[in-house]
């Protein structure tokens, strides 16, 4: 999994004015847990940037002014609701040899032929929930979906490895094809058209026939 490094200063005091005064300059409140106490410290708003606006997982090495550095990841973040800036960033510090639970985004990758041919695509997981130790965790989940036709799917299953464990019943659907109610509506427009004119021909040849009786 990919990192990204984030410049902190911690914060000797984590009440509410100094918390506003931090906003106020640009700054966002965080907390590394899962330590043997919690790490309360600051970073700028800009910071963030490549770890909340982005469609991959990723590892966060926060670089205290001292030098020490602490691995994590994010673990629940806060914005406002109306500005949408972030107000509170929580992690959960990494151990090497301590699995984690995390969830991981699914990418799908290719075209479906079973889309061109008028099926209908459903993503049904975007996300996964794994266990790994922090080395063995993945960016994201590619998908292929190059081979995918009208009734195909792509389960839980098949995304087994070795180096985690997903918590998700194999049977799991991650994305599938399934036929469009249109493909069948025209379908049956086109059965009805025959029909119709089978309908029409036998009412022709039903009007023909007196016409000649009475000529006799």
């Amino acid at each position: 999994m990919k990192s990204i490094t984030i410049k902190g200063s911690e914060r000797e005091s984590v009440g509410k004015k100094s918390t506003k005064a931090l906003r106020n300059a640009g700054k966002v409140p965080c907390v590394v847990y899962g330590g043997e106490v919690p790490i309360h410290f600051s970073a700028d708003e800009l910071s963030f940037k490549d770890l909340v606006y982005t469609s991959s997982a990723h590892t966060v090495i926060v670089k205290f002014e001292d030098g020490n550095k602490v691995r994590a990841v994010m673990q629940d973040i806060q914005f406002h609701p109306v500005t949408d800036r972030i107000l509170h960033v929580d992690f959960y510090q990494l151990f090497d040899d301590k699995a984690l639970t995390l969830e991981i985004p699914v990418r799908l990758e290719g075209n479906s032929p079973g889309v061109r041919n008028g099926g209908r695509l459903l993503f049904r997981k975007r996300k996964l929930v794994i266990r790994a130790l922090p080395d063995n965790l993945p960016d994201v989940f590619k998908v292929d979906i190059s081979k995918l036709k009208i009734g195909d799917n792509i389960s839980v299953e098949t995304l087994k490895n070795d180096d985690f464990a997903i918590l998700h019943p194999d049977s799991t659907v991650v994305v599938q094809v399934k036929t469009a109610r249109t493909a069948v509506l025209v379908e049956d427009e086109e059965e009805e058209g025959v029909e119709g004119e089978e309908g029409a021909t036998a009412e022709a040849e039903g009007a023909e026939a007196p016409a000649e009786e009475s000529n006799q």
